[in-house]
């Protein structure tokens, strides 16, 4: 079997090739190089290096995140034809994101510039997307390559649209950049996306707080049973103070003004000045 530097070379006599035919391709536009296993770490490295430079030239500094079902829709209807109950968190979820928008962008004096962010994908990562956009504002999408469920929504702003292969990588970001969350009801990957930004804020290890929002009380209470870890000593009473509940779509925004507000916007909690150049990434505290 051929290697790579062999099979860029045609079948010509020694000798007989010009020296351009016989110059080896750069190893970083060796697209066979570039998808094999040695190079995996390069690949990581990019999903981090790319994303990293848009955000500087688009001056992105915080981002309140939406996790949701990519199953719900506005137009999610029972086998009898109504309308299924949880359609209502798509409309909810546009609301609120439209909401958050217009405070955002009317925000003056301060580099703070809240962007509406979510997985990209179809359900309340559409409705959250589309609200930010009916109020006129950027809006982001970090997308996963995925065999289903997973196509970008039409509603995302194109300089704001990433694609990762890497699962950890996508996190990396949501994580990092995030300054709010607000989670609506979902399944496996809405619950894996909020414990993990929930173990970060417990354990203390993004030097940041986050504003955190479980949109739905009653499907939240019945899906987890979070005073029972409190009551038997697995969490901490004070753990139950990491987030809050909100049931429509002004008390959740008001939860979230006031908390951003609070913690961001203070004359004495400015943006550094070297965010003007960088995102505002939370410090890991070791």
């Amino acid at each position: 079997m051929k290697n790579d530097e062999t099979e860029t070379h045609s079948e010509a006599e020694p000798g007989s090739e010009t020296p351009a035919a016989r110059r080896l391709p750069l190893a970083y536009r060796n697209e066979r190089f570039m998808e094999s296993s040695e190079a995996r770490s390069v690949r990581i490295l990019s999903e981090y290096l790319y994303p990293l430079g848009r955000f500087r030239r688009e001056k992105l500094h915080d981002t309140i995140v939406f996790f949701g079902s990519a199953r719900i829709c506005s137009e999610t209807h029972l086998a009898d034809g109504s309308r299924h109950p949880l359609a209502r968190y798509y409309d909810e979820a546009r609301e609120l994101a439209r909401l958050m928008t217009v405070w955002s962008d009317g925000l003056t004096n301060t580099k703070r510039r809240f962007v509406v962010t979510t997985g990209g994908g179809p359900g309340i990562m559409e409705a959250a997307n589309r609200g930010a956009r009916d109020a006129g504002g950027k809006t982001m999408g970090l997308n996963i390559a995925l065999p289903f469920e997973q196509e970008p929504n039409p509603y995302l702003s194109p300089e704001l649209t990433f694609e990762f292969h890497y699962f950890f990588m996508r996190k990396f970001w949501f994580a990092y950049l995030a300054k709010a969350l607000v989670v609506f009801p979902g399944g496996f990957g809405t619950f894996d996306e909020l414990f993990e930004l929930l173990t970060l804020a417990q354990t203390h290890k993004l030097d940041k707080q986050i504003v955190i929002v479980l949109y739905g009380t009653d499907f939240w209470k019945e899906a987890l049973n979070l005073e029972a870890l409190a009551r038997q000593g697995l969490i901490s009473p004070e753990d139950l103070r990491l987030f809050h509940y909100a049931d429509t779509p002004p008390e959740a925004f008001e939860i979230l003004r006031d908390g951003l507000s609070k913690i961001y916007l203070q004359p004495d909690v400015e943006a550094p000045v070297a965010e003007t150049l960088t995102p505002d990434i939370a410090r890991s505290r070791v």
